[in-house]
């Protein structure tokens, strides 16, 4: 005998399940800012117009914001012309609902409470919209996506959710875009050398460039033995020894100089990389480090130096062949868990792109990379320094300094860096072009020779140039920089050296 399965029976009604808000907090909250503008300073940091449930209610308090900045006063009568057009207001009642506005006020020391709970719900309704579309697209099995994309999508959603309150980027007011970049402005005024950017550490080179600013993809390019390892390992302490945390009056704290620095490093160890910023913070050949070739007095200075990098924000992975969707997920969660200041790929070549642009080839897999990066640096609104090999056309031209022609799969590389900056160095070249005597040449001939090259190899010694070839946002030039081989360190030049900036 089979066993049968009762009937369900019907519901009276159906199960409406309604996205969590709270009207009544809402008109609480408007209703103690048109009584006392004063409640908009407890709110106005961390509450958005978007975080309304209902949409009168984001452009009443968007437009009490607006009358706020202009120095204005936002009550029932000044609004009253200024949403004089709004025709859902005047579905509510226009004027009159602006009344009842104000007699449901909260005081104003509960304003915050309101706001907090507004933004809470708000919260609530963008995570409901997140899983929604992720049961959706994953029901969805095109050839097209794939289900490791579907999650760096989520990823990133809950990211911007849990930095900014939106999971969708969209169309934004002119004047907010205007406010912020006011904001960067008298940020760099108040910093020492007027730097609207993360600091290199070096002068000549934060002149040219003011500094490393958010949101920028800087590629830093160079042969081998160039330096460009030892110059990325320079920036990167001196950003991170330059960090300056403030906390705003919501509690939040921010970076206002320098920044803690996440340093992807698929070409070196982090014990090689940490022996390396050793060395040229402590003036000792790596070498010998590695060795233990330290007299007293050196291993002195190596312990004042690796004290004084021990509290130092600097993080390194050294996960090999790391791929660029890796590369984000990382940077993401280090960045939601600390902060983050700046990003610094070495190099950039090492990366690998999706699945998808690697099985086509490996220029559109370069291309698929850099715009990875720059998206991240968007993203996250840090600089991303990039280092990136040169192709060996360098070689064969008699003036060896790069051009942007000499980047690997130049193309994609140049258009989306914002900048590209080349690290050069004379003394390299010189050194293993040491003349030797022809065959039918006289002896005075090859001596002035000789004479003139021991010339240029005294000029390019311990100087490197950084050349920037291209700059968004800026001007085009060459910095001239010191650079001590042994310890593999870069600093300014001094004055007596000159300067061609």
């Amino acid at each position: 005998m089979s066993a049968t399965l009762a009937p369900v029976p019907p519901s009276d009604a159906p199960i409406l399940r309604t996205p969590p808000h709270n009207y009544e907090a809402e008109q609480a909250l408007l209703g103690a800012v048109l009584m006392n503008n004063r409640a908009l300073d407890r709110v106005s940091e961390f509450l958005k117009p978007s975080h309304f449930a209902d949409p009168v209610h984001g452009r009443i308090y968007d437009a009490c914001i607006a009358l706020a900045g202009r120095n204005q006063l936002a009550n029932p009568v000044t609004l009253k012309s200024y949403l004089a057009t709004d025709e859902g207001l005047k579905e509510l009642g226009g004027d009159a609902y602006l009344a009842h506005l104000a007699a449901a006020a909260a005081t104003i020391i509960n304003a915050e409470d309101y706001g907090r709970l507004i933004f809470d719900l708000h919260l609530r309704r963008e995570l409901i919209g997140i899983g929604e579309d992720m049961v959706n697209d994953s029901f969805e099995q095109g050839i097209e996506g794939m289900a490791t994309e579907l999650i760096e999508d989520a990823e990133k959603k809950l990211f911007d959710l849990a930095t900014d309150g939106q999971a969708e980027g969209g169309l934004k007011p002119f004047r907010a875009a205007m406010i912020t970049a006011i904001d960067m402005a008298e940020a760099a005024q108040k910093r020492d050398g007027g730097l609207s950017g993360v600091t290199t550490g070096l002068r000549d080179l934060d002149r040219l460039l003011g500094g490393l600013h958010p949101s920028d993809l800087i590629i830093l390019a160079g042969r081998p033995s160039m330096g460009k390892t030892a110059l990325a390992t320079s920036i990167a302490y001196s950003a991170a020894k330059a960090l300056r945390i403030e906390t705003l009056p919501t509690g939040e704290k921010r970076a206002v100089e320098g920044g803690l620095c996440a340093f992807f490093s698929l070409e070196m160890s982090s014990e090689q990389l940490a022996t390396r910023i050793l060395a040229e913070r402590s003036e000792i050949s790596s070498h010998d480090i590695r060795q233990g070739k330290l007299s007293e007095e050196q291993f002195e200075r190596l312990v004042v130096a690796a004290q004084e990098l021990h509290s130092l924000p600097l993080y390194i992975d050294d996960t090999p062949a790391l791929s660029i969707s890796a590369v984000r997920t990382r940077a993401r969660r280090q960045a939601r868990r600390e902060g983050l200041g700046l990003i610094v790929v070495d190099y950039l070549q090492l990366l690998q792109g999706s699945s998808r642009t690697k099985a086509e080839n490996r220029v559109q897999e370069i291309s698929d990379i850099t715009r990875g990066l720059k998206a991240l640096a968007k993203e996250l609104n840090v600089p991303v320094l990039a280092l990136s090999q040169l192709s060996r056309a360098v070689e064969q031209r008699e003036d060896k300094r790069p051009q942007l022609s000499d980047l690997r799969e130049s193309g994609s590389i140049e258009q989306d860096a914002d900048v590209v900056m080349f690290v050069y160095r004379d003394q390299y070249y010189l050194e293993r072009a040491e003349p030797s005597r022809r065959p039918d040449e006289a002896e005075d001939k090859f001596n002035a020779r000789y004479a003139d090259w021991q010339a240029r190899c005294s000029d390019a010694f311990n100087v490197a140039e950084a050349i920037i070839a291209k700059q968004r946002h800026g001007p085009v030039g060459k910095v001239r920089l010191f650079f001590d081989g042994q310890y593999t360190k870069f600093g300014d030049l001094d004055d007596w050296h000159g300067n061609d900036s």
